[in-house]
């Protein structure tokens, strides 16, 4: 978990205020009387499920729209911004989880696009450009050449590209949304350092994530909303050493109930359904493209029907590369799969699927569901033949009440079946992606990282619908990163680590320590145990 030294509360005023805002849409209250504070050298976090209205109140400071009412004020002065360009000449630069750098252009380019310094003649001065993106991005822990193109960077060094430029621009606040989406644990870290040299600086952050670890460790002071209201602040604890806020006050605060409610432990549940899929042996191809890549090296397990099987292990430890496999993405090289007793070999994804294997894949954005379409036609993709009427057409009649039979069960909050998917929550998509495979009543449905990039009450909600499903009979193989995750919906765990099965224990006897020590197996300790 990332760690972070907190800085003691500022006596100083505010900078930022927020006094009362809203914006309606169409009738629509997206922001309802919403009122915070930002101090010069201080960290906000602004939490809050998907919906609570973040984005609304990110757009307006960012000047990409105005409120409907309240008001708004900025080092003492009313803060009216017509446009993005407004806000950052005062000094409010927003980093967004979607990057905005443009790959072609250098560093230093992308630093000072459209501020150019400019030499003789009116001409740009490049090399004066780069001796100020030197500077720059030194001040962020950036060791590179500012001549270096963009596309050759990691997610993390851009991200750090990115607070370069809002410090060249001379930013008083800082607000990052999700801006540790994409990193590693190191590079989290990283982050968060450099986050503390800011506060240091006196440059005000707003800090927006679904990490409520990192919020925690890193946030001064707390501003959650709810249901696009203001649900309350919340603190560093009082006294010398300034404690964390603790994440079962922030998770109250987000849902409206107490954090023992959405991640109690299941009781032992008795999974006595026969072995449903079987992997001995299983060995993958090295791609000689990828010589780094990871490879199953001789897989063996075993998954029940009405169990929910957890695969935890750290990045690159071929949890996903298991999945791949099974489910016919990737070459196998050795080994065998078995379903229901007979042997199977999906040398595709429509191999699997036809014989009643799916997969809801880590990445939902670009795997799993197609943006710009509506959600009938996300629900139904997987199983045309279902809703066709055997002439060439869609029966969609059927295919609507189908959808809404699963909107109901699922609790799936949407405007209308046409609505383009892209415009649901996160939570609200990957309970539409379950729908899309439940429809086809697969024998065995493999999760992987199912509540990513999900709110922390529409993560309660899909583990529920993990267990009402194995529940039914499904064989349900869930990955996560998550170790609580893990703990709180497996029947039975799995450990992994380089392309191996390192551990099993029931879920009911595994804790985070147990896990970890199985997961941080190397061969030689394997082969003592």
């Amino acid at each position: 978990m990332p760690t972070a030294e907190a800085a003691a509360p500022s006596p100083s005023p505010a900078l930022l205020a927020v006094e009362g805002v809203t914006k309606r849409f169409a009738g629509v209250t997206a922001l309802n009387d919403v009122s915070l504070e930002v101090r010069p050298g201080e960290i906000l976090g602004l939490l809050g499920e998907n919906g609570a209205g973040k984005s609304t109140l990110l757009k307006i400071l960012s000047g990409v729209m105005p409120p409907s009412s309240g008001r708004i004020v900025f080092d003492g002065v009313e803060f009216n911004p017509h446009n993005p360009q407004d806000a950052k000449r005062l000094g409010i630069v927003t980093i967004y989880q979607e990057l905005s750098l443009i790959p072609t252009l250098t560093v230093a380019e992308n630093i000072f696009i459209g501020r150019a310094p400019l030499g003789r003649f009116g001409l740009v001065s490049w090399r004066k450009m780069e001796e100020d993106s030197r500077a720059i991005i030194a001040r962020v822990g950036l060791d590179l050449d500012p001549a270096t193109p963009v596309s050759a960077l990691s997610v993390a060094e851009q991200q750090l590209v990115e607070i370069a430029r809002a410090l060249s621009l001379k930013s008083r606040l800082i607000i990052m949304d999700e801006p540790t989406s994409a990193l590693t644990e190191t590079e989290v870290q990283k982050l968060m350092s450099i986050m503390g040299r800011l506060r240091k600086d006196g440059v005000a952050i707003m800090f927006v994530t679904h990490r409520l670890e990192e919020a925690s460790a890193i946030c001064d002071r707390m501003t959650v909303l709810r249901d696009g209201r203001l649900a309350g602040h919340l603190d560093r604890d009082k006294g010398p050493s300034g404690g964390p806020i603790k994440l079962p006050k922030i998770i109250e605060k987000m849902v409206g109930r107490a954090a023992s409610e959405l991640y109690a432990r299941p009781t032992l549940r008795d999974v006595a359904g026969d072995v449903r899929l079987s992997v001995r042996g299983l060995r993958t191809v090295r791609d000689p493209q990828a010589p780094h890549a990871i490879v199953l090296e001789g897989v063996d397990l075993d998954l029940k029907a009405g169990e929910i099987l957890g695969v935890a292990g750290l990045v690159g430890s071929g949890r996903t590369e298991l999945a791949r496999a099974i489910f016919g993405a990737d070459r196998i090289a050795a080994g065998t799969i078995t379903l229901d007793g007979k042997t199977i070999a999906p040398e595709t994804p429509a191999d699997a699927i036809a014989l009643g294997i799916g997969l809801v894949p880590e990445d939902r954005k670009h795997q799993a569901i197609f943006a710009a379409l509506g959600i009938l036609t996300n629900f139904s993709i997987a199983a045309l033949g279902r809703y066709s009427n055997g002439l060439g057409f869609m029966a969609e009649r059927r295919e609507r009440q189908a959808l809404a039979s699963y909107r109901k069960a699922l609790s799936i909050r949407m405007a209308s079946p046409e609505q383009p998917i892209e415009g649901l929550s996160g939570g609200n998509q990957q309970k539409v992606i379950l729908a899309r495979w439940l429809a086809r009543d697969p024998k065995v449905l493999i999760v992987d990282e199912p509540t990513r990039g999900v709110d922390v009450g529409a993560k309660a909600e899909v583990h529920q619908i993990l267990v009402q499903l194995a529940g039914r009979g499904i064989a349900i193989m869930m990955i996560s990163s998550e170790l609580p995750e893990v703990l709180a919906v497996s029947d039975r765990i799995v450990t992994m680590r380089r392309g191996r099965i390192t551990g099993e224990m029931p879920g009911i006897e595994a804790t985070e320590e147990k896990l970890m020590e199985l997961m941080a197996l190397d061969q030689t300790q394997e082969a003592t145990q």
